[in-house]
């Protein structure tokens, strides 16, 4: 077998490093947050965003063959607001392909259908449109995903799943030790969610603003940036976003080599969806453009 298409734990050694750095960084920054002064959200927040991307490799089946341990790798909530198993659930939805972008059937979709625009009030419709823009996307981005899906999730949850309530259930406890170890820094919960978790967010709304958009081709759908090393590794380099659609389950560390060696069919297939100048060009384009 590939080592590309492989999940055997002897080759997954680059995400287990990437787990162990992971939780050293951050509880480093929240252990030594009086020496580091206000610097200590710098780090905090990026391991928010690294951790979200270890989370994506475990639903993934990373780095072991067993969910229930690949679970418990990623289980402590430090980005605070999403239960994994949530996470989880949707995003495997999500990768239905065929419903991509589809503002009923794509649970990550930021798209409204005409009529439920149409029905939204013109302040919402502010926002939205804000949101449509990569600086707003950042700043009130994620406090739009979370109304959204916590919203569902309350519906869900009354309506009788269980599967949501058990979800949240295991979230709240895997808070507990978080919280505690917040507490026993002297970090007050409220800092750290305005300053480490939300900006942690806010990150990875960089990476999910570009990486689809609506086209009537499925495999049009989904993009290609070429980011710079940094911001590969906060995303585990899920910025080759169209090569992670077509190989679900391939390591981070194999993406890259089949976007070099398939570089010309992926931007055939994709309909050259593409940003060859990274994050960068993302910015100079969308910052204060509406997609």
């Amino acid at each position: 077998m590939s080592v590309l298409g492989t999940s055997r734990p002897a080759r997954e050694w680059p995400t287990w490093v990437a787990l162990a750095a992971c939780y050293t960084i951050w509880l480093s920054a929240i252990v030594w947050h009086d020496v580091l002064g206000w610097f200590w959200i710098v780090p905090a927040a990026l391991m928010v965003t690294f951790h979200s991307s270890l989370q994506h490799e475990a639903l993934h089946g990373h780095p072991t063959r067993s969910g229930v341990l690949n679970e418990a790798l990623v289980f402590a909530p430090i980005g605070l607001f999403v239960p994994y198993r949530r996470f989880r659930e949707t995003h495997l939805r999500h990768h239905n392909n065929v419903m991509l972008t589809d503002p009923y059937d794509d649970p990550e979709s930021w798209y409204l259908s005409r009529y439920d625009w149409c029905r939204t009030n013109p302040a919402t419709q502010g926002l939205l449109k804000f949101n449509s823009t990569l600086a707003g996307r950042v700043l009130i981005g994620p406090a739009l995903a979370l109304y959204g899906f916590w919203r569902n999730d309350v519906r869900l949850a009354r309506a009788g799943n269980r599967e949501v309530v058990r979800a949240y259930v295991l979230h709240f406890a895997g808070l507990v030790p978080v919280i505690t170890l917040l507490v026993r820094a002297d970090i007050p919960l409220w800092q750290y969610g305005l300053l480490a978790a939300y900006p942690g967010m806010s990150v990875l709304m960089i990476r999910t603003f570009i990486e689809h958009h609506a086209r009537e081709p499925v495999a049009e759908r989904t993009a290609v940036i070429e980011a710079g090393l940094l911001m590969r590794l906060l995303f585990l380099n899920n910025n080759y976003h169209a090569v992670h659609h077509n190989h679900p389950y391939v390591s981070w560390f194999g993406l890259p080599g089949i976007w070099r060696r398939d570089k010309a069919e992926i931007l055939r297939g994709n309909g050259a969806y593409h940003y060859p100048g990274g994050y960068l060009q993302v910015a100079l384009q969308w910052l204060f453009r509406r997609r």
